[in-house]
């Protein structure tokens, strides 16, 4: 068996290895090809900086990596690993990130990050053998919008070019997927929510699936939470949201009191190489 880049390998042998490999998962992952290009397009995956084992044509393991400079640093971001079935307990995964870390050390890469789900322990594991360590913890959710109080209000929605990002609050907090610079590569929606004509509060969402990615008060005052829910409602009443800093506490309990159920949670793990 070799390891590899995935440049020239077509995107439905990658898709299939890929959907092979998280069968029977913690969570249910979609299946639709155009949802791994759109995603995988915006986090910036760069195929050439992806890795797989192949044993003959077939593609067994793989690490695919968005690169992108993130806080000062050119970053290869982990957003997808996996091993098919008959393949496990072979090392693969080491054995894939041997030859990515030479290769990404090559075009100046001096961060490497990932997310995995904190029941994955098998993974954890491989992932600190490798040299992997956490430094965050962050909590996913989803459910109705039950706001204490329903109230209508005035949204007023903001092209993604011209938020003024500088004065969003708690934008380290944000797990890659959710930081401006994949953002800003999407189709989601900002909106503020005015309390009179000035913005109180602000979110920002895919309406229709009611992934709701960042949202946060902008000015603190009685009811405020419960306004921004109700803006919120008024696009989508069902929504998820995934990684949720657990320092965030206020935020966190927000959350469970509009009703909604805490699925899953998610360590942060970086190395510098």
């Amino acid at each position: 068996m070799i390891v590899k880049n995935l440049g020239n390998t077509d995107f439905n042998r990658i898709l299939e290895s890929f959907l092979l490999a998280f069968q029977n998962y913690f969570v249910t992952v979609p299946t639709n090809g155009d949802y791994y290009k759109e995603r995988w397009k915006v986090a910036k995956v760069d195929f050439n900086f992806s890795y797989g084992m192949f044993d003959g044509e077939k593609l067994v393991g793989f690490v695919i990596h968005a690169i992108d400079h993130r806080d000062g640093k050119l970053t290869a971001f982990n957003t997808g690993t996996g091993v098919i079935p008959d393949y496990r307990g072979q090392k693969i995964v080491q054995s894939i990130y041997e030859y990515a870390f030479t290769d990404l050390k090559r075009i100046g890469i001096t961060n490497c990050a990932l997310e995995v789900i904190t029941k994955n322990e098998r993974a954890i594991r491989s992932y600190k053998g490798i040299g992997f360590k956490t430094y965050r913890t962050y909590k996913c959710f989803n459910g109705i919008i039950d706001p204490e109080n329903i109230e209508t209000l005035t949204l007023k929605e903001v092209e993604l070019e011209k938020v003024d990002w500088a004065n969003l609050p708690n934008q380290h907090f944000y797990s890659w997927d959710h930081q401006k610079e994949s953002i800003l590569r999407s189709n989601y929606r900002f909106f503020h929510v005015l309390i009179e004509t000035s913005p109180e509060s602000f979110f920002i969402i895919q309406p229709n699936t009611g992934y709701l990615v960042q949202f946060d008060l902008l000015n603190e005052g009685k009811e405020a939470w419960n306004r921004l829910f109700s803006g919120i409602r008024q696009i989508s009443n069902t929504i998820k949201v995934n990684n949720v800093d657990e320092r965030l506490t206020g935020k966190l309990e927000q959350l469970s009191a509009i009703g909604l159920v805490n699925t899953i949670d998610q360590y942060a793990m970086r190395m510098e190489i």
